[in-house]
């Protein structure tokens, strides 16, 4: 009878710990698309090499002070198909997908949001003086 108890508290302590494990880093919270011009792309780690990127998204108008500010969104990339696509996307305008994760995880990024797709890529016109 004692065993048997024992056994019981140590599968649900697993799952409980496996729940917790699952949630904390491999639910996704949310998704979603942002636009703008990507500032920055490079693949570093110690460990693990990572793919991290700086979206540089259009400037919103404040209501406050009148001016324009730039909004900046930071993610990881883990498909090596998604990576290869933005780093020939360089100075595009591009349309990307993400999943927002709570926690992160060493091979998965730096970020809480992972790119898993381009929607679309758009090359920027110059501006004529």
């Amino acid at each position: 009878m004692k065993g048997r108890i024992l056994t019981i508290l140590v599968i649900v302590l697993i799952l409980v710990i496996a729940g917790v494990v699952y949630y904390r880093y491999y639910f996704v919270f949310g998704e979603g698309t942002k636009a703008g011009t990507m500032n920055y792309f490079v693949k570093k780690g110690y460990m693990f090499k990572t793919y991290e990127g700086r979206l540089i998204q259009s400037g919103i108008r404040s209501q406050t002070q009148g001016n324009i500010s730039s909004n900046e969104f930071m993610f990881s990339v883990t498909d090596e198909k998604v990576a290869d696509k933005l780093n020939h996307s360089a100075g595009a305008m591009l349309e990307l997908h993400y999943k927002e994760y709570l926690h992160t995880l060493p091979w998965r990024g730096v970020s809480n949001f992972v790119v898993d797709s381009v929607m679309s890529v758009r090359p920027v016109s110059p501006v004529a003086p």
